[in-house]
């Protein structure tokens, strides 16, 4: 207990999978989270859940007037935010992502929540850590922000052209981001996340992209993981509480990868 004690965590996209792991864990080890998520139903469902300081607020990650509400509402309960986790995400709006069928509409809309989104969650987070000219509050640092990749970013996804491309993106505007706070001496870190083959909802959807028998495609999937099983989301969210805690209080721009050794053969 008392990792991240007192500190003030935002994580988006924390109604399911691993962003309600990463909420919960956060929530664990002393942080005051707040529970940014756009489905209204599920985001009061986890704040319920988690009890005490937790909140819930709705927020589209895709709008910059909702991160500046969001940041507002934050600043008004807590004071300024010491951790954002960038996890919203979504993998596809077809069932099919190969290049000859992927139309621009699609493209758009995955780069929006996956890009566009992390991108405004870093320009209003760091904001708001910085906030008054001074250092977030907590630690040894001024904050930490944490950005969901993907093993995605990573290595070909042929059957995933906007996915990968998106996650990609996230893993070079991460490194951009932890160095240009480094040079302006914000203290604040900035690190990604690469989860590989994980149980979640966006797991099975992975597995059941182009009509794939989902069943088949976990077992086919799992043959490529050297650990011989999958990751579950308590898995990603126990390094995203790493890299948000003061343990990490000398590392940024680091990508962290979670995925049973998949992409070291």
């Amino acid at each position: 207990m008392g990792r991240v004690e007192g500190k003030v965590a935002i994580v988006t996209g924390a109604g399911t999978g691993i962003g309600r792991a990463a909420a919960t864990r956060l929530a664990e080890e002393g942080a005051r989270v707040t529970i940014a998520e756009f489905d209204a139903e599920a985001g009061e469902k986890v704040a319920g859940e988690l009890g005490g300081e937790a909140v819930f607020v709705q927020h589209d990650v895709r709008d910059e007037a909702s991160w500046q509400g969001l940041m507002e509402s934050v600043a008004a309960r807590h004071g300024r935010p010491d951790i954002l986790i960038n996890n919203a995400g979504i993998l596809a709006t077809e069932n099919n992502q190969h290049l000859a069928v992927t139309d621009l509409e699609q493209w758009r809309a995955v780069q929006a929540v996956n890009v566009e989104g992390v991108f405004l969650g870093c320009k209003y987070g760091v904001a708001a850590m910085t906030a008054n000219g001074g250092r977030a509050k907590g630690g040894d640092g001024g904050g930490a922000i944490v950005n969901m990749s993907s093993i995605a970013g990573l290595i070909a996804t042929a059957h995933l052209v906007a996915y990968g491309a998106s996650k990609g993106a996230v893993r070079q505007m991460t490194k951009s981001v932890a160095i240009d706070c480094a040079r302006r001496g914000l203290g604040i870190r900035c690190n990604s996340v690469h989860p590989g083959v994980i149980v979640t909802n966006m797991g099975n959807q992975v597995m059941g992209m182009g009509n794939g028998d989902v069943e088949a495609n976990w077992k086919a999937r799992l043959d490529l993981v050297p650990m011989g099983e999958p990751g579950q989301a308590v898995d990603v969210a126990n390094c995203i509480l790493f890299l948000a805690s003061d343990e990490a209080r000398h590392v940024t721009g680091a990508e962290l990868v979670v995925d049973g050794g998949m992409t070291v053969v």
